[in-house]
């Protein structure tokens, strides 16, 4: 690799999930490109979620390196030869990496392999590259794998249930969308679109446009615009919308500067008791309960 005063040593927090599972999570916030480097056998499976920013995965001693975008994921896996894992993370970048073996990945799912390609009896010998975008389920549990921060008794428990959901919410993905059959995410254009009806409806989450509204706004058909938001995002816009005010929620009445009512209006509900009764259609509990068992915690 060519020396570079930009680029700097970067840290990956490393969470033994069980046995030889693990996590890895880092999250760049310096103006330094991080590299970053961790040794991996031929036998693990490797996830890569890029939650925010973009980053680089180098091959090869840095010969040839494959780009990742914000919220897309790269699965790897090569029975032949290693990979270790040599990253470049941008600036302003997150990232979270999942290892299993692919022997216990095999074991999670023996009843229902035949559904997963790469764990077909044809398939299991053979190197696999696969990447998808992230859908909004996946980029929640990823960002409470970042920011959470669990009492040490419980945090083992945490992670393993995390990295557990991750793969379940992983397998539960579109998993075989096929380009060729799917003109819409091989139109650039189109792609930035969508990307900026999802940039949109952030922005304007207190009171967003009507579908209509929308894909006049970004210039394309009301048809086009449902499609491939749900091919790019795996979920509906306001399916998507749902899940990011969840999250956006839950940071929110982690940091305790607001109160429940003040959270609620600062993601567009109107009553609190509409906030309320979507936080626990999302996570099981209310607001207020939620932020009790931080505190006790």
């Amino acid at each position: 690799m060519e020396n570079n005063k930009s680029v700097a040593k970067g840290i990956i927090e490393e969470r033994h999930v069980k046995d030889d599972f693990y996590l890895l999570c880092s999250e760049n916030k310096s103006e330094n490109t991080w590299e970053l480097k961790r040794d991996v056998s031929m036998d693990y499976l490797q996830f890569h979620f890029c939650v925010e920013g973009s980053m680089q995965l180098l091959f090869n001693g840095g010969s040839y390196k494959m780009p990742l975008e914000e919220e897309r994921s790269l699965i790897l896996y090569n029975p032949q030869i290693k990979l270790p894992i040599n990253i470049l993370l941008e600036p302003n970048s997150a990232m979270v990496s999942l290892l299993i073996p692919i022997e216990k990945l095999h074991a999670f799912f023996s009843r229902e392999a035949h559904f997963i390609a790469f764990l077909n009896e044809d398939n299991r010998d053979k190197k696999y590259y696969k990447e998808h975008p992230i859908s909004p389920s996946v980029i929640t549990v990823i960002k409470q794998i970042l920011k959470r921060n669990p009492h040490p008794v419980v945090a083992p428990l945490y992670f393993r249930a995390k990295a557990l959901e991750l793969l379940s919410l992983y397998f539960n993905m579109p998993q075989d969308i096929d380009l060729e059959q799917c003109p819409f995410l091989v139109d650039e254009k189109n792609v930035a679109k969508i990307r900026m009806a999802k940039e949109i409806i952030i922005e304007r989450m207190t009171n967003p446009p009507t579908l209509q509204e929308l894909a006049d706004e970004i210039q394309l058909p009301l048809n086009r615009l449902k499609e491939g938001f749900k091919q790019v995002y795996g979920d509906t816009v306001f399916g998507f919308l749902f899940e990011y005010k969840m999250e956006r929620a839950r940071q929110l009445l982690s940091g305790g500067s607001l109160n429940v009512n003040e959270v609620g209006l600062e993601l567009g509900y109107s009553a609190a008791s509409h906030f309320i009764a979507a936080f626990k259609r999302k996570y099981g509990t209310t607001p207020k309960k939620y932020v009790m068992g931080l505190t006790s915690a």
